[in-house]
């Protein structure tokens, strides 16, 4: 009877935060074939592209995107590939909200951090911006922000230095995570906040919400995802230039979609924190309470869930498990956090069941946790203080495992000096 009310209680609260934004627009369904357009062109893929004016037959235009995908997931190296950035800058500046809801006390906290900065109380930050290798129309949104939170220097030179990249939910504001970042520092992990596509300071200014991050236009869904995969990929570029060897992310919701891909692609992030996943992009879409408008459009359009899936296969991790377990076919080196809700309503259980069991039975090294809340929930008291505790738990573990590990080959190499001469000479 106790299970059963506090079921009723989460699902009641989880609806109620999941129903309070009023600003949700319902923009009607759109293939978006000129948003790939630039990159299959590019890359020799061209005549993947259909003939002009296919998007006026809905059937046409559906089977073009699904054959799209299907390639995308096929040349998934090339589609998450880029040229390294050569404008990594740092730049100080008065962190701002960037509010995406018009709630009373949203609004209320955005006012109050204005009055600081013009009353000369507030403090600056450091950003890390570049030129996002992945262009958009919009160039606000293709100046990567990453607000960066430095760990102090460590009494011990030879300790590596480590680094986080760190990746809030979706329509986050510019200040979500930033305490998860401070405890990190704590750690003396450094941490990278990074704003993802059309979000903050990169949303632009026809937007209230980061709605061209996630919609019911198919392709341009396809290339913000694309596009933070690559961002989340410069960073730890601009991170090994500043001497950092350790490398982790922590996505949560939309974001851990981002860091799932981006991990698969790239060898250098061996910690893994994703809280709140799911295996198909589609399946979050259609059946998630916070995503209820973008499915109201593609009902409208007559698609269905498998068919979206479909569409949005280049983008579902569980179209990469292949590549996030390396040749190897083990994730070597992997380590992996995921946590999930009992009453979830935007990522709902069952589908984050399933990728627990995709973790398990691909023999990837990982530790699932369990929230006895929702989605939203999970930001509010006292359930946000059990979420970061899973986190701070696991990321401090995982990188004094590889500061042991870096310190073991430490001592191999003194101990068999020729040994790793040999094998140097041999590659």
């Amino acid at each position: 009877m106790i299970r059963d009310w506090y079921a009723r209680r989460m699902v009641d609260w989880e609806t109620r935060l999941t129903t309070r934004d009023e600003n949700r627009v319902v923009r009607p369904l759109e293939w978006g074939l000129d948003w790939l357009a630039p990159f299959l062109t590019e890359h020799g893929l061209a005549s993947a592209l259909p003939v002009d004016g296919v998007e006026r037959d809905p059937a046409a235009a559906e089977a073009a995107m699904v054959r799209i995908s299907r390639l995308l997931v096929a040349q998934s190296s090339v589609f998450f590939g880029y040229k390294r950035p050569t404008d990594f800058r740092l730049e100080e500046r008065y962190p701002e909200l960037f509010p995406t809801n018009v709630r009373p006390e949203t609004l209320a906290h955005d006012a109050a951090l204005r009055r600081q900065i013009a009353d000369g109380q507030a403090r600056k930050a450091q950003f890390l911006r570049f030129t996002s290798p992945a262009r958009s129309p919009y160039p606000e949104n293709d100046l990567v922000n990453a607000r960066w939170f430095p760990a102090p220097a460590h009494k011990d030179p030879a300790r590596p230095k480590q680094a986080i990249v760190v990746l809030p939910q979706w329509n986050a504001d510019a200040f979500s995570h930033n305490a998860l970042c401070a405890l990190f520092n704590r750690m003396g992990v450094s941490a990278l906040r990074l704003s993802k596509p059309y979000h903050d300071i990169r949303r632009p200014a026809e937007l209230e919400r980061a709605d061209f991050a996630v919609s019911a236009n198919i392709g341009r869904t396809i290339a913000a995802c694309r596009q933070a995969v690559v961002d989340i990929r410069c960073c730890l570029d601009w991170l090994a230039d500043q001497g950092y060897q350790h490398f982790g992310i922590l996505g949560t919701s939309l974001g851990s979609c981002y860091a799932f891909l981006a991990s698969a692609h790239d060898a250098r992030l061996r910690v893994n924190a994703f809280n709140h996943a799911s295996t198909a992009f589609g399946d979050v879409v259609w059946s998630g309470q916070s995503t209820r408008h973008i499915r109201q459009a593609l009902e409208q359009a007559g698609l269905t869930q498998p068919r979206l899936c479909a569409l949005w296969s280049s983008i579902s991790p569980v179209s990469y498990f292949e590549k996030f377990l390396g040749p190897d076919g083990h994730a070597a080196g992997k380590n992996v956090l995921l946590i999930y809700a009992d009453y979830d309503l935007t990522f709902p259980k069952e589908y984050s069941l399933q990728a627990v069991e995709a973790f398990r039975s691909n023999g990837v090294r990982f530790t699932p946790r369990v929230l006895p809340c929702g989605h939203y929930t999970t930001g509010e008291f006292p359930y946000k203080y059990l979420d970061g505790w899973h986190i701070g738990w696991f990321v401090h573990r995982a990188y004094k495992e590889l500061r042991r590990e870096k310190a073991a080959g430490a001592q191999s190499s003194a101990a068999h000096p020729d040994k790793v001469e040999e094998e140097a000479l041999s590659r």
